[in-house]
């Protein structure tokens, strides 16, 4: 996608549900895209976003017109199976894709392990690939729509321990991701923070244990508590790293 012709796009999607009344949507984005769609919007305004599971890294952005309630994204997820001696990698499979002519816009995460990957994309594209893909590269494929949980390489947590001085958003996401407080509260204000997959952009925001932390390009952390404090009188944060 070209990022310098994105704010135009969101303005343009924007309007074109305001003015049709009709859920709008936008990507696959990267998370840079996003970004740079988000500073063009505001907290007020009725968007939302995902990418077909919670902690994705591309996603869509929607657009909601004031009757709707909540946004029901145009994505299928579809299942690969294959021999776990067939290493297949992210590389081979986006290959495969592409080489259907296939838009990159239109395809979402690709996760893979042996024997087995999902992948997100649109829905009129998860169709077309159905009906045209039985091998990547050189190695036949078994396609089948939906997955089951848990995805390949997800959800895999690593729990550690860090010291903090309080529980505020650029605090936590400082420690978390080894920044310092003023490129933690940049990645805030840029709309790259989320907590329990909402875009928090307020720095003072106060983290409570069960939360769920996700900073673009970084990672997603799960709070497990803030209760302690180490000898120097500072806050003992125990979390989860989605690795």
């Amino acid at each position: 996608m070209n990022i310098q012709l994105l704010p135009a796009r969101v303005a343009d999607l924007k309007h074109l549900c305001e003015k049709t009344s009709t859920p709008k949507f936008l990507g696959f984005l990267t998370p840079d895209e996003l970004s740079v769609a988000l500073k063009c919007l505001n907290n007020s305004e009725r968007y939302d976003f995902f990418g077909g599971y919670e902690g994705a890294e591309r996603v869509l952005l929607g657009f909601m017109p004031d009757w709707c309630e909540e946004l029901v994204y145009p994505i299928t997820a579809l299942s690969f199976k294959y021999r776990e001696c067939d290493k297949l990698t992210h590389r081979d499979f986006l290959g495969s894709l592409m080489a259907l002519g296939i838009n990159r816009e239109t395809v979402g995460d690709i996760l893979v392990s042996d024997g087995r990957a999902v992948v997100f994309l649109l829905n009129e594209t998860a169709k077309f690939v159905l009906s045209q893909i039985s091998k990547i590269g050189r190695v036949g494929v078994t396609v089948s729509e939906g997955f089951t949980e848990p995805l390949p390489n997800a959800g895999k947590k690593q729990e550690m321990s860090v010291t903090v001085a309080s529980l505020r958003l650029d605090c936590v996401v400082s420690a978390l991701c080894s920044l310092s407080r003023k490129e933690a509260s940049q990645k805030i204000a840029d709309g790259l923070v989320f907590v329990n997959s909402i875009c928090i952009q307020k720095p003072t925001h106060t983290l409570a244990s069960g939360s769920t932390v996700t900073v673009r390009q970084k990672g997603r952390f799960e709070i497990i508590s803030g209760e302690e404090h180490s000898k120097k009188g500072r806050i003992i944060l125990r979390y989860s790293k989605y690795v």
